[in-house]
């Protein structure tokens, strides 16, 4: 009996796999025809889009950009298309497109803001992308939050520079009595300080150095503020100021002083429970009252506080949710390091907190800013504000969707933006994974 074996010497040369298996035909057999359930989704979700589209894209495309009226408009596109149904107006946009960018910000200086914006993104830029960006960009982020006001509003420069200088004095307290006795009483030494070099003693500083050296730029009242300028400045005060209040709201919330840790929950809960647009008509209308006779409060400034707060009680619980999902075992680490309360936050528990809560910060990021629009209720010319106007205007008196749908790409060019950074920040940082 005969022993027959087969045994390979050498492999076989390896064959591509079958086209319909890899690539955009492997993925769409796949993803899209993988049954007969999914074969007619698909086919069902195709013609809404083509059903979608074939409205959409003729109305944006077979549009008129210019005219004067929208009767104009409707003339053109019945000599045009044979009918006025179907085609946009975006000639309310060429327009009318600087006064939805500026509101009534006088013309001749329309280079202010575009160069706070630029300067908003070249400070920012240091803070976003650090590893990429020179470190002595910082010194521009940290002079931005009073370049912006002296760029926006104008007047004298020395009232920026007075602000400033609260900051420096406030550091220069909390360096020498955290030293000297503790680190608590130099942060509270340090706030109280500033507070009272701003209430009391910066306006004689500014006034004496304007007597002396007057130098400044041309004047812009609040009341000319307006347009998706204005939701700009209200969203980057907002954000910008929001964060770091948040962060000491949620450190108090878990504070064992009680009297701290009660004074947070009770602003937070009270502050959550109440729609914001009650908070800006009390900024608008009721906050004059309590105020002393003949005190001019700007209006925007009110409304800049309001919304800082509103965001600021929701960011703190955000923050708060990053804080209780650490693990006991970051605190003890801290701890057996010898770290004390401000060093161990600074150091190990917040950096960790922060990674956590970066969707549900930037979820606030977004939400407040789109809010910005409800200022359009108390009387500030916002983009939607501006919008009513527009429409008030007989020549433009019936139009709609074109003002809104420009509106919209506003917003969804920031709003996405914002969301894409967090979805980067969350890869770079690595944040669920360990």
């Amino acid at each position: 009996m005969s022993d027959v074996s087969f045994v390979r010497t050498e492999m076989l040369p390896e064959q591509a796999p079958p086209a319909s298996e890899v690539g955009l035909i492997g993925w769409v057999r796949h993803n899209l025809f993988s049954g007969w359930f999914n074969t007619v989704l698909t086919l069902v979700s195709l013609y809404a889009i083509y059903y979608v589209l074939s409205g959409i894209l003729p109305w944006i495309f077979q549009s008129v950009w210019n005219a004067n009226s929208l009767k104009e408009c409707r003339e053109i596109m019945l000599e045009t298309w044979g009918s006025t149904h179907g085609h946009a107006c975006w000639a309310v946009i060429n327009d009318r497109w600087l006064q939805l960018l500026f509101g009534f910000y006088p013309s001749h200086l329309y280079w202010r803001p575009i160069v706070s914006l630029v300067l908003l993104l070249a400070a920012l830029a240091p803070v976003l992308y650090s590893e990429r960006v020179p470190r002595k960009m910082l010194i521009l982020t940290a002079a931005y939050p009073f370049l912006m006001p002296f760029l926006m509003w104008g007047g004298t420069i020395w009232g920026p520079i007075s602000a400033a200088l609260g900051f420096v004095i406030g550091w220069g307290v909390y360096s020498v009595l955290s030293k000297q006795l503790s680190e608590l009483i130099g942060m509270i030494s340090a706030a109280v300080a500033a507070v009272i070099w701003w209430l009391v003693l910066s306006s004689y500083f500014t006034g004496a150095m304007d007597s002396v050296l007057p130098i400044g730029i041309e004047a812009v009242q609040s009341r000319q503020f307006g347009g998706f300028m204005l939701a700009i400045l209200l969203g980057v005060v907002a954000i910008g100021v929001s964060l770091p209040i948040g962060v000491v709201l949620a450190l108090g919330r878990q504070s064992d002083l009680l009297v701290v840790k009660y004074l947070c929950v009770g602003f937070i809960e009270f502050i959550r429970g109440v729609p914001l647009i009650t908070l800006l008509f009390v900024a608008s209308l009721l906050l004059n009252l309590f105020l002393p006779p003949n005190t001019n409060f700007d209006i925007i400034l009110r409304v800049m506080i309001m919304m800082t707060l509103f965001s600021a009680a929701y960011m703190a619980e955000v923050i708060r949710g990053g804080l209780a999902a650490l693990p006991r075992g970051q605190y003890e680490g801290a701890d057996s390091l010898g770290l004390n309360y401000w060093q161990a936050q600074r150091l190990i528990i917040m950096p960790q907190a922060l990674k956590i809560s970066i969707p549900g910060i930037v979820s606030t990021f977004i939400g407040i800013f789109k809010d910005t629009t409800l200022v359009s209720i108390i009387g500030l010319f916002d983009v939607i504000g501006l919008a009513s106007a527009i429409r008030a205007d007989t020549a433009w008196n019936g139009i709609y969707w074109e003002l809104f749908a420009f509106i919209a790409a506003l917003f969804f060019v920031v709003c996405f933006s914002m969301s894409r950074y967090s979805m980067y920040l969350e890869r770079k940082l690595q944040t669920g994974h360990h």
